[in-house]
């Protein structure tokens, strides 16, 4: 099949990238004239375990292409995805500029049927709002389908390759039957292709994201509430966790859940709750607990060095919202380490992925090291914020030698206790026994 994706930001280069990998001859778009020269010469400019690989793989064989002609781009495509950014406003509102945008363009190209699929996460209605603009420039000839995606940033290509299930939103039976075929190569080991119509597919994405988020939060709420108790965290998440109705996955208490996704489509989801005339009262609760959460390290920190921060260094360990990402996007890290700034605290930072977008954000404020125990040199401690595999098993030895203090702020509980004390490391981590320094 022949494939067109509008937009190369991280769900468009995973789409159109692992669409090729398939057998499919798929075009990219994109406005952006420097990031399309940087992906013609075989430069992936994102972090995602595995996408190098099948990105040049098909580069090569010729089935995946890029441009910044529009019009040539979607020519010959019978699927046209819109993979377009949808930036939250200041009310939590999805701004749809960039669909609609575009859709005004298709209106005045498509010459022939085409399915045009918003993979954007967009609001309730959108698709009608897409259908409507470009039928008002003069196609006639094309069904706008709502197909949410569903990918895990770390693990983007696994997710898109083997889904757990797919989700299209469409009442067109011609609709059905493309989108069936294009993606029946996925679904070759029996997880289901969930037809729905288009304001319920698009409604799923929110609702989705938005209980994953919730069910972080609360476990926030509960390891917080452990240590006020004298409870351990670990041992009531495994508890809890057994539960089949509950489950296992999202129950890792931390500093916050952060990412392109989780905020913004809570935020956008307890909107469309407002603008429909009904409050969303958990979600509120939600996004505040995850607020107060990002300052849990801080307050942990001012309290252990009675807000006397002024000239302290600190080393910190992860600055992406999670491993396996380069995503800065309101991660923790941010909020943790600007507070720690205020306060007059230096900072020497390190992360496997995320250092040059870190930039961004921080600028020449903190300084950056090339490796992690670069970044404990004569520190008055040590702080964690991402959970990436190489912090887990350290060097505790090389540590003490290393830092001016043996203190660490582990907000995402990656070590045992039993080990901790034996080190003789001050540790203060999430809903978890503080160990005092020996």
């Amino acid at each position: 099949m022949k494939i067109a994706v509008i937009g190369t930001g991280y769900v468009g280069l995973v789409t159109g990238t692992c669409f090729a990998e398939t057998g499919n001859e798929v075009i990219c778009v994109d406005i952006d004239a420097d990031k399309i020269k940087l992906l013609n010469d075989g430069k992936v400019p994102i972090y995602e375990p595995q996408l190098d690989l099948i990105f040049e793989r098909n580069l090569k064989q010729g089935r995946l292409r890029f441009t910044t002609d529009l019009d040539g781009g979607i020519a010959e495509a019978q699927v046209i995805f819109l993979a377009l950014p949808t930036p939250p406003g200041e009310d939590g509102s999805a701004d749809l500029s960039y669909v609609l945008g575009v859709a005004k363009q298709l209106g005045g190209l498509i010459k022939d049927y085409k399915v045009v699929v918003d993979k954007s996460t967009v609001p309730v209605g959108t698709a009608e709002k897409v259908a409507e603009v470009i039928k008002l420039n003069g196609c006639k000839e094309f069904d706008v389908v709502s197909n949410p995606e569903f990918l895990k940033e770390g693990f983007a290509v696994s997710d898109f390759m083997k889904p757990e299930r797919v989700v299209i939103g469409t009442t067109s039976e011609k609709a059905k039957r493309i989108m069936n075929d294009l993606y029946r190569p996925f679904v070759r080991q029996g997880n289901p292709i969930y037809f729905m119509d288009e304001r319920s597919a698009e409604l799923t994405k929110y609702a989705a994201n938005s209980f994953l988020a919730t069910k972080i939060s609360f476990m926030n709420e509960i390891a917080n509430l452990c240590e006020k108790t004298g409870a351990d965290v670990d041992a009531v998440r495994i508890g809890i966790g057994s539960d089949s109705r509950i489950g296992k996955r999202f129950l890792f208490p931390g500093i916050g859940y952060g990412g392109s996704c989780f905020p913004k489509d809570v935020k956008a989801l307890a909107n469309i709750g407002r603008e429909s005339g009904y409050t969303l009262d958990i979600l509120d609760a939600v996004m505040r607990v995850n607020e107060h959460q990002k300052s849990i390290i801080p307050e942990k920190i001012k309290d252990y060095y009675s807000n006397k921060l002024d000239g302290l260094v600190f080393g910190i360990w992860g600055l992406a919202f999670k491993p396996d990402t380069d995503d800065m996007r309101e991660a923790p890290s941010i909020s943790i380490i600007n507070a720690l700034i205020d306060q007059g605290a230096s900072i020497r930072a390190f992360d496997p992925a995320a250092m040059g977008n870190a930039k961004q954000f921080f600028g020449d404020k903190i300084t950056y090291t090339k490796n992690q125990y670069e970044a404990v040199e004569q520190v008055d401690a040590l702080i964690i914020n991402t959970e990436w595999s190489v912090f887990r098993t350290p060097d505790f030895s090389k540590l003490k030698t290393l830092m001016k203090s043996k203190v660490i702020f582990d907000g995402r509980n990656l070590f045992d206790l039993n080990r901790i004390k034996e080190h003789g490391f001050y540790y203060n981590s999430i809903g978890r026994e503080t160990i005092s320094q020996n």
